[in-house]
C-alpha cells in the first residue's frame, strides 16, 4: 500500500474499503489492518485534496475516532457518560474544559483545535462547492451531467420529492440518530440518490397510510426465512406504494438506512453491514418510522446510525417496535435462546416465530455484546448479492 496521490487510486481504494468492510473483519486480522492503514490513507488523501480550514471540535473528535477504530461507548472516559457523549456528538453539548483536557490527553487531539466554538448547524444559502462532487462522479450517479449543475439537480431532487421541507431536514440534521456529526451536503446527496432510485424502480401503485399497522410489518417479517426474502420484501412493499432501494452510504453519512417521505414513502438502506439479521431490523425499524409518521399525519424523514444508542422517543420506540415484531419478549423470554445462546437454541425459536434465524442469532449477539457469537448464523454477505444481481444494487 502506498500514499495516495490520485483520484484513481483514491477510487480503488475506496473500493478495496468496501470489499473489506463486507466481511466485517477482526481488527487483528490481516484484513482488519489493511482496512484500517487504508482507512488512514484514504483520509489523508481527501484532507490533502479538499483542505479546508482547520476542523470544528466535533470533526477533530470524529476523525480521531475513525483514524483509531472508536465507538461512542470509547469516549464515555473522556466525556463522562453515555448521555453527555451522546449530546456531544450530536452537537447538543459544547465541551466542558475537564472534558477537553481529557480528550486531548487520552486521544491526541491538539487543545486549540477543541476549545474552538462548534458551529450550531447549517443555515444560509446551500454552498454548491460543499457537495461530494468528485465522489458522486465517480461512482457513476450523474454520468450524463455536466460537472457544475449537478449540486442544483440534487437540490432540485429533494426539492420535486419533497419539497423545501425535505431539503431542511437534510441541512439541519433533522430527525437524524448517528453518533457522529453528518456532512448534511453528503446527506443531501445520498437522499437524493435514493429517491432518483425509488422513483425510477417503483410501480405506479398508490400508497394508503391506513393500511400500515402492526399486523403490515408481521408479513414483512414473515418473509424472512425465504432465501431471497429480502427481493420478497422489496416487491411486497412495492406492491403497497412503498419504495425499498439500496443506495450506498457517502462518506461522513453514517448510515444503516433512513425512511424518506415526501411523494411517497421510500425505505433506503445503505447495507454497509451486510448481514442479514441487520437487513431485518433496519427495515422493520424505519418501518415503524413510517407507522409513527401514518399515526401522526405528518410526513418526515429520518436517518438513522442503528449502531447509536438513541435517547429520543421517537427513536426508542421505533427500537422498540421493530424488536417486537420480529422477536416478541414473552417468546424470548420463555425461549431457552435466552439463556443457552447455542446454534440449536436459535434455530429452535426461529421455527417457532417463523423468521430467520439470523434474526434470533443478532438479537443474542445485540443482548451479550458479543459479536463473536454466532457469526455463521447471521447471514454475513448474503444481501447485497441479491440486489446487485437483481440490478438494484
Amino acid at each position: 500500500m502506498k500514499v495516495i496521490r490520485d483520484e484513481h487510486s483514491h477510487a480503488s481504494a475506496l473500493a478495496r474499503v468496501e470489499e473489506l468492510g463486507a466481511f466485517d473483519p477482526d481488527p487483528t486480522s490481516p484484513e482488519g489492518e489493511e482496512l484500517e492503514v487504508l482507512s488512514i490513507l484514504i483520509e489523508d488523501y481527501e484532507r490533502r485534496e479538499h483542505r479546508v480550514d482547520a476542523p470544528s471540535p466535533l470533526e477533530a473528535i470524529e476523525f480521531r475516532m475513525d483514524q483509531a477504530g472508536l465507538g461512542q461507548r470509547d469516549l464515555v472516559p473522556f466525556i463522562g457518560s453515555r448521555s453527555k457523549t451522546s449530546e456531544v456528538l450530536s452537537g447538543k453539548r459544547p465541551l466542558s474544559l475537564p472534558m477537553v483536557r481529557a480528550l486531548s490527553s487520552g486521544l491526541g487531539i491538539p487543545v486549540d483545535v477543541l476549545i474552538q466554538e462548534t458551529p450550531s448547524g447549517a443555515s444560509g444559502a446551500l454552498d454548491p462547492t460543499r457537495f461530494p462532487v468528485k465522489e458522486l462522479i465517480n461512482r457513476g450517479w450523474y454520468p450524463d451531467a455536466p460537472l457544475e449543475s449537478i449540486s442544483q439537480t440534487i437540490v432540485a431532487q429533494l426539492s420535486s420529492f419533497g419539497g423545501d421541507e425535505l431539503v431542511l431536514a437534510a441541512r439541519t440534521s433533522a430527525h437524524v440518530r448517528s453518533g457522529r456529526e453528518m456532512d448534511s451536503y453528503s446527506l443531501m446527496a445520498w437522499a437524493a440518490r435514493a429517491i432518483h432510485e425509488a422513483e425510477t424502480s417503483t410501480s405506479s401503485r398508490q400508497f394508503r397510510p391506513e393500511s400500515i399497522d402492526e399486523s403490515f410489518l408481521s408479513q414483512i417479517a414473515k418473509l424472512s426465512p425465504s432465501d431471497v426474502g429480502p427481493l420478497d420484501a422489496r416487491d411486497f412493499l412495492d406492491q403497497h406504494g412503498i419504495a425499498l432501494v439500496v443506495a450506498r452510504h457517502l462518506p461522513k453519512t453514517y448510515l444503516d438506512g433512513a425512511l424518506i417521505y415526501g411523494s411517497f414513502p421510500v425505505i433506503a438502506l445503505t447495507l454497509r453491514n451486510d448481514r442479514l439479521d441487520s437487513f431485518w431490523f433496519t427495515l422493520l425499524h424505519e418501518l415503524a418510522h413510517l407507522l409513527q409518521v401514518c399515526r401522526s399525519s405528518r410526513p418526515r424523514s429520518f436517518f438513522d446510525d442503528l449502531e447509536v444508542d438513541s435517547s429520543e422517543d421517537v427513536e426508542l420506540e421505533a427500537d422498540s417496535l421493530a424488536g417486537e415484531i420480529l422477536i416478541p419478549q414473552s417468546s424470548w423470554l420463555a425461549s431457552p435462546a435466552s439463556k443457552l445462546r447455542s446454534p440449536e437454541a436459535v434455530v429452535h425459536l426461529a421455527s417457532r416465530l417463523g423468521v430467520h434465524p439470523a434474526i434470533v442469532a443478532g438479537r443474542i449477539r445485540h443482548e451479550s455484546g458479543d459479536y463473536r457469537k454466532l457469526s455463521r448464523l447471521v447471514g454475513q454477505g448474503q444481501v447485497r448479492r441479491l440486489f446487485t444481481s437483481s440490478g438494484l444494487g
